[in-house]
């Protein structure tokens, strides 16, 4: 049995109005991958920010001890001293600077004042060899994908001498290639004596990499599971972190489906800065009332591109082609328009454009639709707190109350503010871009039963998402998007995850 490391006692936080964590225990051994799981809002964030000094010592109750010491950090600085290294959910790298210079901000190879460059390409050519990289050290970070930009996350964590790597939701914006190419990685890291802890809500994932599983549920340590060799089933993990058996992943609907009422007809797309390069190729699409239509490809494929184009024109260039809805053709050369047109979207990036952070739940809310709650041209703050409420006790959405900001929410609460705004705005068709990206399995849950009720109150509802078994388990009928162009289209009874990436790779082969 390999030694302890780390041994979290006890620890309690509390924020105005929530006791975030109540008495969370946690112990990590030498040299292993420890998942930390747990429903959204149950925790396991703030626990990993009380070890490494984002919450700082005499923040919060308990000890922390690393290697038999008790630690008492009081920034992220002291922590990463002592060789315990975070990485975010969201990336904190800086677009337009090079890797080199992400990799080494704050930590600059410098003598007597001035950064030694040729020192800081050198090491960084180093750092980007272990992580697999082969990307120079001067090529900014913008140029890159998501999952290259992990690495490079990583390879800033050993630039640092990380002997306890934590890692929040490290796959959740990656494609299969890079998440698999990352836990590769983190198996590798393993194997040089590098601890890891992980979260995530990817259970696959754990099942594949993890030594150990601690799992916690409101805010308390409910228990650690080891995996040995015949390792352990994902429902034994979710009943874990929700507390009951979830049986089937996916709630069954009665569907009853109408006629076509909107479409998408011989739409085409050029990209916004390249105005040579076309998007999107003739894409010719319907969605029928009261049905949940997918579009399944893989990052890049163009979906994204579709769905903000139709919504209003929010991306591209020279795009053309008509947008048809209960048989009339329909112009949405705004935003405005489109929502007064009865189209809402739910982004990929909840964060960046599906909320106001710094504001409170009530506000994010009722901003698209402020003429349904005001008078004259007064806001009625009384209606808006009621149907603010209203949608807190519907969504589900665990809060202190409304007024609480929703910087302060876990993932899966934003995503569910992120759809009452957009419900509120009581829309005929929702397009829902990765609705459940980084959301636990309970939560997935709740979206999935609110988009099966919408569509049985006949709303047409279009789902993007990367997650093979969430189209084929949520949708009626699915498109198959590559390379800017539908490749493919078939319904729930024929689709299998086979046909649908046979649909994606022969059009790469003819695309190459």
């Amino acid at each position: 049995m390999a030694e302890c490391i780390l041994e979290m006692k006890s620890i309690t936080k509390t924020f105005p109005g929530v006791k975030a964590l109540d008495r969370v225990s946690l112990k990590v051994r030498s040299g292993e991958i420890h998942a930390l799981v747990g429903e959204n809002g149950a925790g396991k964030s703030t626990l990993m920010k009380v070890l490494s000094g984002v919450y700082p010592h005499g923040s919060y109750e308990g000890d922390i001890l690393y290697h038999g010491e008790v630690c008492t950090f009081k920034d992220v600085k002291q922590s990463e001293a002592k060789g315990i290294v975070i990485i975010h959910q969201e990336l904190a790298l800086i677009p337009y600077l090079s890797i080199a210079e992400n990799i080494f901000l704050g930590n600059e190879q410098a003598r007597n004042g001035i950064i030694n460059w040729n020192d800081t390409i050198l090491r960084t050519g180093e750092l980007l060899q272990k992580v697999g990289l082969t990307e120079s050290p001067d090529t900014l970070v913008t140029n890159i994908g998501v999952g290259k930009q992990q690495l490079v996350e990583i390879a800033k964590a050993l630039s640092k001498d990380v002997k306890l790597l934590i890692l929040d939701e490290p796959t959740a914006a990656l494609n299969e290639d890079d998440s698999e190419n990352l836990l590769q990685l983190l198996l590798e890291l393993k194997k040089n004596g590098i601890s890891s802890i992980m979260i995530s809500h990817k259970l696959n994932e754990i099942s594949k990499i993890a030594d150990s599983i601690t799992i916690i549920r409101d805010g308390q340590s409910i228990e650690t599971l080891e995996i040995g060799e015949e390792g352990i089933s994902e429902e034994r993990i979710i009943r874990g972190m929700v507390g009951r058996e979830l049986t089937d992943r996916y709630p069954s609907r009665v569907t009853d489906i109408g006629d076509v009422y909107f479409e998408v007809r011989n739409w085409e797309v050029y990209h916004p800065l390249h105005e040579g390069r076309k998007v999107l190729d003739n894409i010719n699409i319907n969605i029928r009332k009261g049905e949940i239509v997918g579009i399944a490809g893989l990052m890049g494929a163009g979906r994204t591109e579709f769905a903000m184009s139709i919504f209003g024109k929010s991306y591209g260039k020279k795009i053309s082609g008509s947008l048809i809805k209960d048989g009339r053709e329909i112009h949405l050369n705004s935003v405005s328009q489109a929502i007064e047109n009865g189209i809402a979207y739910v982004t990929e990036d909840r964060k960046q454009y599906g909320l106001v952070l710094d504001d409170d739940i009530r506000h994010n809310i009722s901003l698209t639709n402020l003429q349904s709650i005001t008078q004259g041209l007064v806001i009625d703050e009384k209606r808006e707190i009621r149907e603010a409420e209203e949608f807190k006790r519907r969504m589900n959405i665990k809060c202190s109350n409304i007024f609480q900001k929703t910087v302060n929410l876990s993932g899966g609460n934003q995503q569910k503010v992120v759809l009452s705004k957009w419900i509120f705005a009581e829309p005929d068709i929702l397009i829902l871009d990765e609705p459940t990206r980084g959301i636990d399995v309970g939560a997935k849950y709740e979206i999935y039963t609110i988009m099966n009720k919408l569509a049985n109150e006949g709303k047409c509802i279009l789902v993007i998402s990367s997650e093979l078994p969430e189209v084929l388990g949520t949708c009626d009928r699915i498109y198959v998007m590559s390379e800017g162009k539908i490749t493919g289209e078939m319904d729930k009874a024929d689709a299998t995850q086979e046909k649908i990436m046979k649909h994606v790779i022969n059009n790469k082969r003819e695309v190459e």
